[in-house]
């Protein structure tokens, strides 16, 4: 007589208290809700079950994720959602434009889902969106996150000839964890992504973020830190890894604040000009604070050079 084996399902680790957050309330929150929603843009502050989103919102800050709320990949750490996207919105970077000037912001951050279904990545709408808030508000600054566009020869190109303020790609783990945390990626290509933009336009800030407490190691950690440098990227962001539901990839551990701070210190002494590391730290949380630090920063070492 055979015989099932049920699994039952794994349960999300009770969070320490200094990860904890308590849920948006304000109406400054509920302002920027009704705001992105009357315009049908989707943020990945939402999809991506931000623990920053009371804070952001209730401060007029949000990350606008284009290209729509589904992704063809479906990596083990990420609360997007899998599956056919819809068609690419032509009102998106119009709508978005508008947004921005609504706001005020003088800094936006523009993420997306992967669109592997499309010739270009998606690389298009990046471009039409940049375009379009620079005509709307010629003052914001502009901070882009985008996917890997693997397979997407020339996308890379095109946007670095957009001239965003600031290309964002996140590494988020360390090598020996792709396979399992994010198969449908490649280590070396995300990082050869970055080299390529500050090889395109060395006066352009690159930017890149990973997760911590998904398994890795200290020591590996800092080799991605070292592998970072090599490809000149500026800015590193470093968080922790929050498990969304019990079906996505567990959290290995939470890591202490003092640990954060210890990876802080080893990121500033191998060259960063600019190192967010906490728990709470994700790619675009205070993200145009950074920006006016990072500038600042490079203003005042091109000083001391002259």
């Amino acid at each position: 007589m055979s015989t099932i084996t049920i699994t039952p399902p794994r349960q999300i680790q009770r969070k320490p208290a200094w990860i904890r957050v308590k849920a948006p309330t304000s109406e400054g929150y509920h302002d920027t809700r009704r705001l992105l929603r009357s315009k049908n843009l989707v943020t990945v502050c939402e999809e991506a079950a931000c623990p920053n989103i009371g804070e952001c919102w209730q401060k007029k800050h949000a990350t606008v994720m284009i290209l729509g709320d589904t992704c063809t990949r479906a990596c083990a750490f990420c609360n997007v959602k899998t599956g056919r996207p819809q068609l690419v919105d032509p009102k998106e970077p119009a709508n978005l434009a508008e947004v921005v000037v609504t706001m005020g912001l003088e800094h936006v951050v523009i993420t997306s889902v992967d669109r592997d279904d499309l010739a270009d990545g998606g690389a298009t709408q990046f471009i039409r969106c940049i375009e379009e808030i620079r005509k709307a508000s010629p003052s914001t600054t502009i901070e882009i996150l985008t996917p890997d566009f693997l397979r997407k020869p020339g996308s890379v190109e095109k946007i670095v000839e957009a001239r965003p303020d600031v290309y964002n790609h996140n590494l988020e783990t360390v090598p020996r964890l792709y396979r399992t945390v994010r198969p449908g990626a490649r280590y070396f290509h995300s990082l050869r992504l970055l080299q390529q933009v500050k090889e395109l336009d060395p006066s352009m800030f690159t930017k890149s973020g990973i997760m911590v407490g998904l398994g890795e190691e200290k020591r590996e950690v800092l080799q991605v830190m070292d592998d970072m440098r090599a490809a000149d990227i500026d800015f590193l962001t470093i968080g922790q890894y929050l498990q969304p539901t019990p079906r996505h990839h567990k959290v290995e551990c939470f890591v202490h604040p003092d640990e954060f701070k210890v990876y802080e210190r080893s990121a500033r002494a191998k060259g960063f000009s600019m190192v967010s590391a906490s728990p709470l730290t994700r790619s675009s949380y205070l993200a145009g604070d950074d920006f006016a630090r990072l500038r600042e920063a490079r203003d005042a070492k091109l000083a001391r050079t002259a």
